[in-house]
């Protein structure tokens, strides 16, 4: 199912400069800085139960699409909050993704998941009604079979290095189980804060009270509060943590003095803070993570732009993180002046920054971090993260920022599967822009190949401390 040449140009002169290009990455080892898979599977090494659990309950790219076309959530075995019924037969579940797979058709979805199925199972025919069982009994054959468990599909996947993203209240249990097994895998945590930073987020004061009891800490206090988040930063890197990751709905960024942020926490501990007041508090945030990012070294990652949980039923039946969150138009240059005034020179700050709103690549982004020091541009990501994503991407960003002032890629999934295939369509794409560029004698072959192992493998290691 999966032709050799996919992804490469149709023009036969760049198809066979990309097929050189992809000779030299195909290979190289896959660095991951970022993504959400579960460091329980490799604390515990359990096999997966079943394909359905594998392929679809937790991967919002799969189930969002056939929600769009009215199958409901519970059909497909995603849990309520409440926990509710829904449906635990993973048979029935594969079928409905079966007999719908013609929605996938033309999407990375539908790209990521032929790879798995095909590379990791050997499945050889198209998933469809007909093929349904087939192709079900074939993968739980296999999930049954010690080679098919995480820690070895990590090391058949040729895994260098795999970051997971946790909450700061989070005790890493799990990979305090990964380092005492001593499994050789390198698994690592990276600090997200937004729990106890973002007025907004549910729960916010008693996720204050809880980073309190776990750093023993007055987070009644700012100063308390500040030395709080620095201690589980540091016990963060003590687990391997080289990021931090800040999915914030907006770029906006300040700095205030001190007393004004002082007042700012007290109004947002109480709680009852306005919408304007909770997105001054994030803002200031952002300033302080990258003070600290200054300090203790952790590059700093920010994710903006996505109106999360925008089905309000899906988030109060199901939770966040459930294909409900919607790409918005963000704003960069004017956002992040104050963080930038205060920390955009140094360079040995590194500030990763993200988009969902691909007009800012070239009218804000590439032009950002083709200056400031502290900045790198993050790749294509989630919606974008696509062959036409990844080629507008590389269009955009090059001509201003160069190769770099990029960070190579990561895949930011929680489908473990799909992790190769993210990084084969990446490489893919990249040699075949490269091909481009070389065809027209912008670049020489020798330069493209040499670039094309700086995008596949080492910008990202270099970029993340890795």
């Amino acid at each position: 199912m999966l032709h050799p040449d996919r992804l490469f140009p149709s023009d036969p002169t760049q198809r066979d400069i990309a097929r050189r290009l992809y000779g030299e990455v195909a290979a190289l080892p896959i660095v991951s800085p970022h993504g959400h898979t579960d460091p329980s599977w490799f604390a515990k090494d359990e096999a997966f139960p079943d394909p359905a659990s594998l392929f679809v309950k937790p991967d919002h790219y799969a189930f969002r699409m056939l929600y769009s076309q009215g199958i409901p959530l519970e059909q497909l075995g995603v849990p309520r909050r409440d926990g509710g019924e829904t449906s635990s037969d993973s048979r029935a579940i594969w079928r409905l993704l079966a007999s719908n797979w013609h929605l996938f058709r033309g999407t990375p979805t539908s790209m990521w998941l032929t790879h798995a199925f095909e590379t990791v199972f050997g499945v050889t025919e198209r998933l469809s009604a007909a093929s349904a069982d087939r192709i079900y009994d074939q993968i739980e054959e296999c999930l049954r079979k010690p080679e098919f468990r995480p820690r070895a599909l990590f090391e058949r996947f040729n895994l260098e290095v795999l970051a997971t993203t946790e909450s700061p209240l989070d005790p890493l249990v799990h990979h305090k189980a990964i380092r005492e097994s001593g499994w050789k895998g390198r698994v690592i945590t990276a600090f997200r804060p937004d729990p106890v930073v973002d007025p907004e987020f549910e729960g916010f004061r008693d996720n204050l009270a809880e980073l309190a009891r776990i750093t023993g800490q007055d987070t009644a206090t700012w100063e308390g509060y500040l030395a709080a988040l620095a201690d589980r930063r540091l016990y963060f890197k003590s687990y391997g943590a080289t990021s931090t990751d800040h999915g914030h709905p907006t770029a906006a960024t300040a700095d205030l003095p001190r007393p004004e942020a002082k007042k700012l926490f007290d109004i947002v501990r109480r709680g009852g803070a306005t919408a304007e007041e909770a997105e001054l508090f994030r803002a200031q945030m952002l300033t302080e993570m990258a003070r600290m990012s200054l300090e203790d070294g952790l590059v700093m990652q920010i994710h903006p732009g996505s109106f999360r949980n925008h089905n309000t039923l899906v988030f109060e039946r199901f939770g966040r993180d459930k294909g409900a969150d919607i790409p918005s138009g963000t704003e960069y240059v004017r956002a992040l002046k104050p963080l930038l005034d205060r920390f955009g020179n140094e360079r040995d700050l590194t500030i990763i920054l993200f988009t969902l709103d691909e007009d800012s690549y070239s009218r804000e982004l590439a032009p950002l971090a083709g200056h400031y020091p502290a900045l790198r541009v993050g790749p294509a990501w989630w919606f974008h993260d696509s062959p036409e994503g990844m080629r507008r991407y590389r269009e955009m960003i090059t001509e201003t920022a160069g190769f770099y002032n990029t960070v190579g890629f990561n895949d930011d999934t929680r489908a473990f599967c799909s992790i190769p295939a993210r990084h084969d369509v990446s490489r893919r794409v990249d040699c075949s822009f490269l091909a481009r560029l070389v065809a027209e004698h912008r670049m020489a072959e020798d330069e493209a190949a040499d670039l094309a192992v700086d995008l596949a493998y080492r910008l990202a290691k270099n970029a993340y401390k890795l």
